[in-house]
Parts: C-alpha cells; sequence; structure tokens
C-alpha cells in the first residue's frame, strides 16, 4: 500500500507546506520561521495589509519540465492575521539564510492613558 498511490502519498504528506514554526520573543515580538531549503531569496515575497492585520508571505517556483522535484521548491502562499492587533506589522523585519526565512514582527507600543485637565 505503501508504494501504489505514491502521487497521493506525496500530497499528503506534504500538505501545510511549507512547515512553518511561530513563536513569542522574550521583548513581546513575534517571529515566523519558514523552512525553504532550495529557494533564494529572490523567489519569495511578503506581503502586509495593515488594514486586515495580516502578513502573507509567497513564492512562485519555476519547475518547468522538472517532473521529479514535487516537495523542494513547490509555489506557496500562507497568511497570517494578528486578531489581537498586538503586532505591528509595518515594522516587520523579514531575514533569509541558508533555507530558513525569519520574519520577526514587534509589538506595538503600549498606548498610555491620557490624563484630561477639567477647566
Amino acid at each position: 500500500e505503501l508504494f501504489g498511490d505514491f502521487q497521493s502519498l506525496a500530497r499528503r504528506s506534504t500538505q501545510g507546506y511549507p512547515v512553518a514554526d511561530i513563536f513569542s520573543n522574550e521583548d513581546g515580538s513575534t517571529t515566523l520561521e519558514f523552512a525553504l531549503a532550495g529557494f533564494s531569496k529572490e523567489d519569495l515575497s511578503i506581503e502586509i495589509q495593515p488594514e486586515k492585520s495580516s502578513l502573507t508571505v509567497r513564492a512562485e517556483a519555476n519547475t518547468e519540465g522538472d517532473t521529479q522535484r514535487r516537495i523542494a521548491r513547490r509555489s506557496f502562499q500562507k497568511t497570517f492575521v494578528n486578531y489581537d492587533s498586538n503586532l505591528d506589522l509595518t515594522a516587520s523585519t523579514a531575514e533569509f539564510h541558508n533555507g530558513l526565512l525569519s520574519v520577526t514582527i514587534p509589538r506595538k507600543a503600549e498606548v498610555q492613558p491620557v490624563i484630561i485637565d477639567i477647566n
């Protein structure tokens, strides 16, 4: 059964591609890490839509004529939404090194209470 329907097995084993890890840092920022072996920095794009509180990471892989590669360098798009609106998406930074894309999103500055003088 393992080798009978390889196409189906390959699709099931790569769902959720690419592997992503999301964690909070000590300073309150959040980091998204993506394992992207086989990609170059030029293949990747990151789009932020502040009005939707979303960040989208995507890649378009050019695999024309290459029928052997099914996992590495597949096109993908992943969108993450900051439902709590506690992160400053527009101040995000990204770094790509040795196949690991790290996107760090700082926490929004705490809003200080405003004291209103009564006349």
